[in-house]
């Protein structure tokens, strides 16, 4: 075998053999917890303190329900999006409380996510869409 022949053998051995930087697989799109939105999400707490203790209710949002709701009624039709195959879209309430709650506590998104169960990305779209 002639020196160039052999050296474009060890190239091609040497260029397969080491892996790829490039080449990630990814095993899921959404972390587990995310998922599970429905069944994690703060709103589900909201109900049962909107049930019980209306003046807790108003502590969190810095509001009584009435008004809130009538805040809903009101940008519903502007914030509302589209269900998808792919996915489901974030429900009007849901992106209203959560923009609520971001202005009546001042936390960061990534802090938001935790009871909003919802990634910061996606919390500060619908925070400046809202």
């Amino acid at each position: 075998m002639d020196e160039n022949r052999r050296k474009a053998c060890i190239a091609i051995i040497l260029a397969f053999s080491i892996p790829s930087k490039r080449i990630t697989n990814r095993k899921r799109w959404v972390k587990e917890w995310i998922s599970k939105r429905k069944k994690y999400c703060h709103l589900n707490l909201l109900k049962e303190i909107q049930l019980s203790d209306p003046k807790d209710y108003q502590n969190y949002f810095r509001m009584n329900i009435d008004i809130y709701n009538k805040l809903l009624s009101m940008v519903e039709p502007l914030i509302i999006k589209k269900y998808t195959n792919m996915r489901e879209s974030i429900p009007p309430n849901q992106r209203q409380a959560l923009t609520l709650r971001y202005l009546a506590t001042g936390r960061s998104f990534e802090d938001l996510k935790y009871s909003a169960v919802i990634a910061p990305t996606t919390i500060s779209e619908i925070v400046m869409e809202t």
